[in-house]
Order: C-alpha cells, then structure tokens, then sequence
C-alpha cells in the first residue's frame, strides 16, 4: 500500500505562482482533485496528504474543505501565520478539524537567511506541539545549519524534512549537504521525504544513478523508521511522471526488508500525520 505524503493542488495566476518560471511553464494550469485521481487510481496510491502552495489562510480552509470531499484527502499541511500575535486563535479553531495535520512555511523564500530563528516565528511553531500538529521544513541546503539550531528550540516538536532539503543534485554536488542533513537526522523528532528530487537535478538529463548517492545518505542518516514516500506532484511534472517517480523510490529502497519498505510507503506516514485509515 502506498501514501503519498507530498503532493499539492491549486488554481494557477501568475501572481501567487510566480516561482513557476519558463521552464516549468508546462504546470501553468490548475490541478484539481479530479486531476489526480487518475493518477492514484493507476498506481494503487491509497491516500495522499496534500500540502499547502499559497501562504494563506485561505488556501488552508480550501484544502480542509477539498478533504471533506475527496475521501483519498487523508491529511492537510496548511500554512498559518505562525508569526502573528493571533495565532493561537486560530489554532484553537482549526485544531478540532480533523483533517489538519500539520502546518508548513515557505522558508526557503524567505530573504533573511536566520528567518527560522526569528522570535516571533519560534513562538508559533513552539505552540504546534499543544494541538498534535506536525511542523514540515522547506528549506534549500545551505539553510540546513539555521535549521538545525532551530530544531534544537523544540525537542518535543514532530518536524518533517520536505524534499530531503533539496540538494544542489542538477551540479551533483553532496558533501556539504550530506554532513548538515546526517547532523539533523541525529535529532529523533526529525523525519524526512523522499519527495522533490528530480526537480533539483537537470529536468531532462537526471538519471536513477545521479540519484542514488542522495538516497543512499537519507536512507543511512535516517533509516526507514523515519522516511516516508512522497511525490511533489504536479511539481514533479516538469521532470517526471508520477509512476515513473514511484519506481525510481522503490529501486532505490529494493534492498531494503519487505517490512521497512511499507514503512517508507506507507506506515511512518499514518503514524507521524496521524491519518484515518477510513
């Protein structure tokens, strides 16, 4: 059985999608549930957990309401202003929803490279914990040593690593990253996916072999106790398609113990969002 832990949908403008430049220009469109559907029907895909696209709030109460209607919606990672001096209300309100599981920020956008450290922003993700909520990092590579004084703040905090915090894999380039991430794996409130590779690589020229040597140090500094299966579709569009994405994972944990690959598939993701099996 599969989840897809890391997947998203929206309806496209150039203004709140501006990161998707000329040469993802094929993913200019909107993707709705209805889009993917096909998608999970022809790869046996059992459920997904849709994260956020937009910093919104009102992306989050549409992704909340999308779940209700799609039964394949297990869990929803929205944005809230994590900042802001009313959050806790907000939390308070969507906590007893019961498909929110967790909360995420763009941080890898963020111009202030100490961001994550801020006070304000500390003060909100330290509140997460109270609600059961799980805090997703997005963040490039050279932000990993920021991230791992900013885990060090919340030791009792579920954070996950979205897109094994995107190496620089298109310049093949892996020490300085494999020592920070192997650093922030000793941490063991800190899981991982293994989602958004591809779109770090050349999109047209990236090989399994490419990627192996970054799978190989994911798969050392967390084991398969904390990674979980992920696609960034429609992302992963511009380089992939989303069975060849799920192949491309399963060679690259077929040594693993039939056992530990159902864990990467499958259980760390109901375990670590918490997702009904209905």
């Amino acid at each position: 059985m599969i989840i897809d832990s890391h997947h998203h949908f929206w309806s496209y403008n150039s203004e709140e999608f501006g990161w998707i430049d000329d040469d993802m220009a094929t993913i200019r469109r909107n993707y709705f549930p209805e889009d993917l559907a096909t998608e999970l029907d022809e790869n046996r895909v059992e459920g997904v957990v849709t994260v956020q696209a937009r910093q919104s709030m009102e992306e989050t109460a549409w992704l909340l309401q999308l779940a209700i209607e799609n039964k394949f919606m297990k869990g929803v990672v929205g944005w809230m202003p994590l900042r802001d001096a009313g959050v806790k209300t907000l939390l308070e309100k969507y906590s007893h929803n019961p498909w929110l599981k967790g909360v995420r920020h763009v941080v890898q956008g963020e111009p202030d490279p100490e961001f994550i450290l801020g006070k304000a922003f500390n003060r909100g993700v330290a509140l997460l914990k109270n609600y059961g909520l799980v805090y997703d990092i997005l963040i490039f590579e050279h932000q990993l040593p920021q991230t791992i004084r900013f885990v060090d703040q919340h030791p009792e905090q579920q954070f996950v690593v979205d897109h094994i915090a995107k190496p620089n894999i298109r310049d093949n380039e892996i020490e300085s990253w494999s020592k920070n991430l192997r650093e922030l794996a000793l941490r063991p409130n800190v899981a991982c996916k293994l989602s958004g590779m591809v779109t770090e690589a050349d999109y047209h020229h990236w090989t399994e072999a490419q990627l192996q040597p970054y799978f190989e140090t994911v798969l050392e500094a967390f084991g398969p106790s904390r990674l979980m299966f992920g696609s960034d579709w429609p992302v992963c569009l511009v380089a992939t398609r989303y069975a060849r994405w799920i192949q491309v994972v399963k060679n690259a944990v077929m040594q693993l113990t039939r056992e530990e690959q159902n864990q990467i598939f499958y259980d760390n993701a109901v375990k670590i969002y918490q997702l009904s099996a209905s």
